[in-house]
């Protein structure tokens, strides 16, 4: 299994519009964030794409992603999906067959109503639009070769889940956005003894929607995987300054990160 942290910031990005702190200024590339996408690969060659922010053409090409076998949306927030009608190229590269997406029901729904032109088929004069099979989650479930699990989450207002998946005989989970994590939740996190987690970790002054730092490192000290990755940071977590704070097998994450648990 490798994880690919394509974007790791928040709904801003980093370098923030119109801000010159010194984050937003830094010559580490580890503090440039694009918005939150995550490809998790097998070892057979089954990829998964979590979230399909703002950036997500540019993040797939360099990233070099010539194919997906599926989808998953973790909530329907613009950071997160308003990169979806690019998914359309990756019909053409799949011979034009449609693709699966997965995620909360209500997310589904809401995704459904930001783009309404979305079907199953190719319309009349072409492949112009993403042909989607929208498979809402109430389970486990398979794609690309992999056993995956949605983690429901509080993000309020809406309905939220992050993801574990299982193949190669390792484990990792994934949770980009989330403010709390239920009790079932937590016990499904420990119990899968992860490899790797990917954790929200927004900034260290607290939030109404997002993990601090404080409360994510609370939160993987729990759940007690091998080792955690933060997501989703601000620009008042400065990548070096940051991960010189955290345990050993803490880290944050950045774009281009890659992880083979």
């Amino acid at each position: 299994m490798l994880l690919r942290f394509l974007g790791t910031g928040t709904s801003t990005g980093t370098p923030m519009i119109g801000c010159d702190c010194p984050v937003c200024r830094s010559t580490d590339p580890r503090d440039a964030r694009c918005r939150m996408c995550v490809a998790v690969e097998s070892a057979a060659g089954g990829r998964i794409v979590v979230d399909t922010p703002p950036e997500f053409r540019l993040l797939a090409v360099k990233a070099g992603l010539a194919h997906m076998d599926a989808v998953a949306i973790t909530h329907c927030h613009m950071d997160h999906v308003a990169g979806f009608d690019d998914v359309r190229r990756f019909n053409t590269l799949a011979g034009g067959r449609p693709l699966p997406c997965y995620g909360p029901a209500g997310a589904l729904e809401a995704l459904r109503a930001v783009f309404p032109y979305i079907t199953d088929r190719p319309g009349p004069d072409g492949l112009f639009r993403p042909m989607i099979r929208f498979t809402p989650v109430a389970g486990a479930f398979t794609a690309g070769g992999m056993s995956i699990a949605p983690v429901p989450v509080f993000h309020p207002p809406v309905e939220t889940c992050g993801y574990i998946f299982e193949c190669d005989g390792r484990r990792a989970a994934h949770i980009p956005d989330c403010h709390e994590i239920p009790a079932s939740s937590m016990a499904l996190l420990r119990e899968k003894r992860l490899d790797v987690l990917s954790l929200n970790c927004l900034r260290d002054k607290p939030h109404p929607t997002h993990l601090t730092l404080g409360r994510a490192l609370a939160y993987a000290e729990e759940i007690g995987a091998r080792e955690t990755y933060f997501v989703h940071m601000s620009h008042s977590l400065p990548h070096a300054a940051t991960e010189a704070r955290l345990p050993p097998h803490v880290h944050l994450a950045y774009d281009g990160l890659e992880v083979a648990p």
